[in-house]
């Protein structure tokens, strides 16, 4: 079939909603939003109340534009507070991996591939490295100041190795590199070293790090989090399963970010946080992201409820 369908003008948009029954008082205001976030990302929250079986996909009796708009705020801020987590869970593992594998093995121990799995694309790894750092042949110096000061420090002073040393480098390494490299560690000893100071076995820690890149990847391009089902399935650790049964929710991530963050940040309030946020909107489903109605009332979440 070939697409057919012509752009619409905000009041056409405006219009075409009403026609399907959702309420729209203010017209200005509903057009302001489409011009500024769009009909196409605002659609995704407005299926929760529409009548997707029928037709057209009529709006249920009573639903406003308002109703669309709180959810889509909900999940804006939903992605903020689940980004400010993930950034100090990747700093801390980030610097464990290079803590623990440069008091064994040097300052570069991530030039020498035999450190990594034969599956590892080892050479690719490399490339990465030097592409970031400006570097267009191996074994020479980077062609153009970098943005971060202290690698063009080492250059400065260093010509051998061609590459700063791991905690350098690490700085300029995603979540998701980091979290191959750590997967394609060749010793499970090694492995299990970085992943003992999260209380964990390493292979839930490479599990866990896969779900929260994917997890960072969503927020970082503005992504849906309210009502998505997680693409990788999230490992449960034997000390969450008596209170968490699905691997494919958000509630899951939501308690691995907890248990990391207990762990990486001491005394973190972003449980609270949390349970403010949900609090502040009150018609939120909570069951599409896999929260039961007194989730905060688990003793795991050490939460206080607001009178």
């Amino acid at each position: 079939m070939k697409f057919t369908k012509a752009p619409l003008s905000l009041p056409d948009l405006v219009a075409k909603l009403e026609g399907r029954g959702l309420a729209i008082p203010d017209k200005a205001n509903a057009e302001h939003y489409l011009r500024f976030i769009g009909y196409y990302r605002l659609s995704a929250y407005a299926l929760p109340f529409q009548e997707s079986h029928l037709p057209d996909k009529p709006f249920r009796a009573g639903t406003s534009f308002d109703d669309i708009l709180n959810l889509y705020r909900f999940d804006r801020e939903l992605r903020l507070l689940v980004m400010d987590a993930i950034e100090r869970i990747e700093v801390a593992v980030r610097n464990g991996l290079m803590h623990e594998m440069c008091l064994r093995h040097g300052s570069h121990w991530f030039m020498n591939a035999n450190h990594f799995y034969h599956r590892f694309d080892y050479t690719r790894f490399v490339r990465k490295i030097e592409q970031e750092l400006a570097i267009r042949a191996t074994g020479h110096p980077p062609q153009r100041p970098h943005n971060e000061t202290f690698i063009n420090h080492y250059y400065a002073k260093y010509g051998d190795p061609y590459l700063p040393p791991a905690w350098m480098v690490a700085e300029t390494l995603s979540l998701g590199t980091c979290s191959l490299v750590y997967e394609n560690l060749k010793k499970s000893t090694e492995r299990q070293a970085i992943a003992n100071p999260f209380n964990v076995n390493e292979s839930i820690l490479i599990n866990w790090l896969h779900v929260l890149t994917y997890v960072r990847n969503i927020c970082a391009h503005h992504g849906r989090l309210w009502n998505r089902r997680l693409v990788i399935k999230l490992k449960i650790a034997h000390k969450h399963q008596a209170f968490l049964s699905s691997n494919s929710e958000f509630y899951a991530v939501a308690v691995v970010i907890m248990e990391l963050l207990r762990i990486v940040a001491p005394g973190t309030d972003w449980g609270h946080r949390l349970a403010d946020l949900i609090r502040q909107h009150p018609f939120i489903n909570l069951s599409a992201m896999g929260f039961s109605a007194t989730w905060d009332q688990e003793p795991f979440w050490q939460l206080i409820p607001t009178p």
